[in-house]
C-alpha cells in the first residue's frame, strides 16, 4: 500500500518537506511590533533556533517515510493509505474512507484507537474502536459513505434502558423522537463534537450508573467525570456564571469494545503489515490557521481538516499581528503578565499556552465566554475555550505551523 501511497502522494509530501524546509517567520503587517498580552518567554532569535530545529526533525521522519516507501516492492503492499497503532495493534486504513473519517471527526478523543480489522457484518464492512464502530455503506451519498453504528441502541437492547422519560418543559433540549432530552456538561459536548452525526438521539436521562453520572445514546454513552476537572477553573466558573469545560471531565464509554466482546469477536493483535505506517499525527505536515475575520481557528493534518474552534483575538490598538509563524514555547500552566504603555496586568493560571510569535500565544480562557462571537477581547493573543485549547496543545508541537489572517 505504501509505495502507492507515495505514487499517489508523492507531489503533496514534496510540497510538505518544502514547506517546512523553508519556513519564514513573516509578516504582513509590518508598521510596528505586534502587540502581545503577555511578555515572550525567549527571544526572537531563540524562538527562531527552537523553530528550525523542530520543523527540521519533522522533515527528516517524512524524508525517512519517503525513502523506506520507495525501497518496497509496490506488489506486497496495500492499495490505499493504511497507518497501524502500536497500543492495541491494529490498522486504520483509508480502503472505505475509515482513516480520514477518524482522523476529521475526533481521533482518540472521540472514538479510541481500532480493536478490530476491517470484517463483514450483515453484508457490510464494518471496523470496531474502542467506543465506536464504523460502518461503510456505499450505498449513500459520497459525503455520507462512513456511518457510526448504533451500538448504544444495541447494548441496551441486551442490557434494558435505565430511567425515566423527562418532561419536555423543563428547559432542557427534547427530542420527540426518542422523548428524551439533554442538558449540562452532556449536551454541551454533544453539540460541540458532533451532534446527531456522531452521538445520535439520546436514549435515556441522565442517570447514576456505579456512582457515575452517564447517558446513553444511539451512537454512544458519555460519563462524567468530575475529578478530571480543575478546581481553580471550577471555582471560576462558579464566580464568573459561565461554564469553562475541561476536555476530560466528560469522556466517551468503551462501547465499542463491549459489544464486540458481547458478540464474541476476534480482537487478537495483528502483526504490522509491510509497509503501512505507525500512526502519529506527524506522519501529515501540521499546521494552525486563526481567521480573524470569522474569529474562529481550524487545524489541518496535509489538506485535511481536522479540528475546529471559536476564537476570541486582540481588540483594536492590540491587534493580533497577521502573518506565518510557528509554535516555539509550550506551558501546560502559566501565570502570565504584560505591560503596554500605562496599562499593565497579571493573569494567574493560564492553561494549555502556546507561543507563537513574540508574546501572543494561544491559550485556554476562563474569564470571558465570547469565542467566536466577533468580540475581540485580548492585546494580541489568541483566546480560546479551555477543552479547545487542551485538545490542540496535545495535537501541536513545537514547530506547528500558524497562519493567521482576514
Amino acid at each position: 500500500m505504501i509505495a502507492r501511497m507515495l505514487k499517489l502522494a508523492t507531489p503533496v509530501l514534496l510540497a510538505t518537506l518544502l514547506l517546512a524546509t523553508g519556513f519564514t517567520w513573516s509578516h504582513t503587517v509590518a508598521a510596528r511590533p505586534p502587540q502581545a498580552d503577555f511578555v515572550a518567554p525567549m527571544s526572537e532569535i531563540a524562538a527562531r533556533a527552537t523553530v528550525a530545529e523542530a520543523q527540521a526533525r519533522e522533515t527528516q521522519l517524512r524524508a525517512t517515510i519517503a525513502q523506506q516507501l520507495g525501497m518496497l516492492n509496490p506488489a506486497g503492499l496495500p492499495t490505499m493509505q493504511t497507518v497501524y497503532f502500536p497500543q492495541t495493534s491494529h490498522h486504520l486504513s483509508n480502503r472505505s474512507g475509515f482513516l480520514n473519517f477518524w482522523r476529521s471527526n475526533g481521533q482518540v478523543y472521540i472514538f479510541g484507537y481500532p480493536i478490530s480489522e476491517e470484517l463483514v457484518e450483515q453484508g457490510h464492512i464494518v471496523q470496531y474502536f474502542e467506543r465506536a464502530r464504523f460502518e461503510y455503506r456505499p450505498d449513500l451519498a459520497t459525503d455520507q459513505q462512513v456511518q457510526l453504528g448504533l451500538v448504544g441502541r444495541e447494548i441496551l437492547a441486551a442490557q434494558g434502558v435505565p430511567g425515566t422519560i423527562d418532561d419536555p418543559q423543563n428547559g432542557a433540549l427534547y427530542f420527540p423522537e426518542t422523548r428524551h432530552s439533554l442538558s449540562g456538561e452532556f449536551r454541551r459536548l454533544w453539540e460541540k463534537r458532533g451532534g446527531l452525526q456522531v452521538f445520535g438521539f439520546p436514549l435515556s436521562e441522565t442517570v447514576d450508573e456505579n456512582g457515575r453520572s452517564v447517558q446513553y445514546f444511539e451512537r454512544a454513552k458519555l460519563v462524567y467525570l468530575p475529578e478530571q476537572g480543575n478546581a481553580f477553573l471550577a471555582g471560576q466558573a462558579a464566580m464568573r456564571g459561565f461554564p469553562i469545560d475541561t476536555l476530560d471531565e466528560v469522556q466517551l464509554s468503551d462501547l465499542g469494545r463491549q459489544l464486540a466482546q458481547l458478540r464474541g469477536l476476534n480482537l487478537a493483535p495483528m502483526p504490522q503489515l509491510v509497509g503501512t505506517l505507525t500512526w502519529n499525527p506527524a506522519i501529515w505536515e501540521r499546521r494552525i490557521e486563526v481567521n480573524l475575520s470569522e474569529q474562529w481557528l481550524s487545524a489541518y493534518e496535509g489538506n485535511l481538516q481536522v479540528y475546529r474552534a471559536p476564537v476570541a483575538t486582540g481588540r483594536d490598538g492590540f491587534n493580533t499581528p497577521v502573518g506565518e509563524y510557528a509554535i516555539y514555547s509550550k506551558y501546560d500552566e502559566q501565570t502570565m503578565s504584560g505591560c503596554i504603555g500605562d496599562e499593565c496586568w497579571t493573569v494567574p493560571n493560564i492553561p494549555w499556552v502556546q507561543y507563537v510569535v513574540g508574546g501572543v500565544a494561544l491559550h485556554g480562557t476562563y474569564w470571558h465566554n465570547a469565542h467566536g462571537t466577533g468580540v475581540r477581547m485580548s492585546h494580541g493573543c489568541i483566546n480560546l475555550r479551555v477543552d479547545d485549547a487542551e485538545w490542540l496543545y496535545k495535537w501541536a508541537d513545537v514547530g506547528t505551523r500558524v497562519i493567521i489572517s482576514y
